[in-house]
């Protein structure tokens, strides 16, 4: 079975954006996935889609959660992937 990716969308000077990625490595104690993080301001098609809803986070591809990133919601989502 292929590794989990989340991917956060975020930019600088974001305390949501902070406190999503200490979120996400908080599960990543008791989750197998790989982070990545795409910062939206290197591209103008990323700012455009997404300016307002940062920080964003996508696992596997799929948007599962923006603004606020709740750990418990997250977590439940990587449970029904590795089910």
């Amino acid at each position: 079975m292929a590794q989990t990716i989340i991917t956060l969308y975020t930019r600088n000077r974001c305390p949501l954006c902070d406190k999503a990625k200490a979120t996400l490595l908080e599960l990543k104690e008791d989750w197998n996935f790989r982070l990545e993080e795409i910062d939206i301001e290197t591209s103008d098609e990323l700012t455009e889609h997404y300016g307002l809803m940062i920080p964003v986070v996508h696992i596997d591809g799929e948007e599962v959660g923006f603004g606020f990133v709740d750990k418990f919601d997250i977590s439940n989502r990587l449970q029904e992937k590795n089910g």
